[in-house]
């Protein structure tokens, strides 16, 4: 585990006490199906002016991430990737990154004291209920992120759109404002 670069004390991850709750089959599989496509992050256009959006969003998004992710091409993969996993599960760039951002301040080997790994601090219990298995998956990068838009976006459906209700849930402190106030705060930061 030292090797893994996990947070010291001070540093800890966000994460909180997400509960596992039981799931009803036909969301089960669905949730199993969003996460098991293992194709790349590779961008696809509609149209010319659609590709200059994501270019420029890229690069106004790359500048803020410069201190995060000095690594221009670890920066370039982890916005392409986010953009990606965000988008196919209908949600807003911005809005994960704000959520990057609270749960694990960018940093992909996070761990929090309730045991959620990763930029998205996605606890351990969810590649063992959706059929994946193996939580140690959960620090490759598109890995992560699918399962925390992927979630996200089943407490979004959960909670009728309530983004606020949602957060709280994918945090475990549902019901109350901090973490949804942090997130929705933090998102303000990357919209283009």
């Amino acid at each position: 585990m030292a090797g893994l670069g996990l947070l010291s004390i001070g540093e800890q991850a966000q994460a909180g006490g997400q509960l596992e709750e039981p799931l009803a089959d036909a969301v089960r599989t669905a949730l199993s199906s969003a996460v098991a496509n293992e194709a790349p992050p590779v961008p696809e256009f509609a149209d010319a002016a659609a590709r200059l959006g994501y270019q420029r969003w890229l690069g106004d998004a790359g500048a803020r991430l410069i201190r995060q992710k000095p690594d221009t091409r670890v920066r370039q993969e982890f916005l392409q990737t986010l953009w990606y996993e965000s988008r196919r599960a209908g949600l807003e760039p911005a809005l994960v990154l704000g959520l990057v951002q609270v749960e694990s301040n960018f940093r992909k080997f996070a761990v929090s004291s309730a045991g959620a790994r990763g930029y998205m601090q996605v606890m351990p219990f969810w590649p063992r209920l959706l059929g994946h298995g193996d939580s140690s998956a959960l620090f490759h990068l598109q890995t992560n992120l699918r399962f925390g838009c992927v979630i996200l976006r089943h407490y979004l459906d959960r909670e009728q759109g309530d983004l606020f209700m949602a957060l709280g849930r994918y945090n475990g402190s549902r019901g109350r404002s901090a973490y949804p106030t942090a997130v929705l705060g933090a998102k303000g930061r990357w919209l283009v």
